[in-house]
């Protein structure tokens, strides 16, 4: 009893840590939602690991049903984690999160397929996971870590390491950037084919204005025209 009540007092405190918006203790008591979710959740896993699978399940769709927040009864939860806001976070049944962590509205911490065993991520301590944010497989976030708004994160990412996009790419790590965006010069497929065209039509011409000079050739206009057409049509 002693133990529960140490653990409800931390998780008040990660609040206060947290959430500047925070002002008094009965606020956060009766009016965090993020906060019934997880004490909602401790008692589901209690009556998860008694085998006490359906009631487990009632459990945590009463939560659901109230915060909006899905957190399976099977799932590992550390210390201290602060869900702010939390509509729409789900966390699966096999993940596992460390203490300290952070997440915000709309987080997915999911599987990829129907597989067996193990197959949520592994959230390490200190980690930060945006809203909108997607986790999905059985791999590990590295303490430490922050992953963006919207990133869609599939494979492991080491400690102190900043994860951004879609598919997620680390672009810090350590405190050094790597893999750093430039979205200005992202890439643009219709630009690159139209630059090819305009390449290959400037050799054309050049070589119908060597083969004039040297008079082999005359083609009239028309032929100009439909040699460029032909270029158009191979690409």
């Amino acid at each position: 009893m002693f133990r529960l009540l140490e653990t409800m007092k931390s998780d008040i405190r990660a609040v206060f840590d947290n959430d500047p918006a925070a002002r008094s203790t009965f606020e956060v008591v009766f009016t965090y939602s993020g906060l019934h979710a997880i004490w909602s959740h401790r008692l589901a896993h209690w009556f998860y690991h008694k085998r006490l699978f359906t009631l487990a399940r009632a459990v945590s769709q009463v939560s659901r049903f109230f915060t909006g927040i899905e957190i399976h009864p099977g799932a590992r939860i550390g210390q201290r984690l602060f869900i702010d806001h939390g509509m729409g976070v789900v966390i699966g049944e096999t993940c596992e999160i460390g203490n300290d962590v952070i997440l915000y509205q709309g987080v997915t911490l999911g599987g990829t397929g129907k597989e067996k065993g193990k197959r949520h991520p592994t959230i390490g301590n200190n980690v930060v996971v945006s809203s909108g944010a997607k986790v999905l497989g059985s791999f590990t976030v590295g303490d430490n870590s922050n992953i963006g708004a919207n990133a869609v994160v599939l494979r492991e990412v080491p400690p102190n390491s900043t994860v951004v996009g879609i598919p997620g790419k680390i672009v810090k790590q350590n405190g050094v950037r790597v893999n750093r965006l430039a979205h200005g010069d992202l890439p643009d497929p219709v630009i690159d084919i139209c630059k090819q065209m305009q390449q290959q039509i400037d050799e054309l011409k050049l070589e119908l204005e060597r083969l004039r000079s040297e008079g082999t050739a005359k083609p009239s206009d028309g032929e100009e025209e439909g040699a460029q057409k032909n270029v158009v049509k191979n690409l």
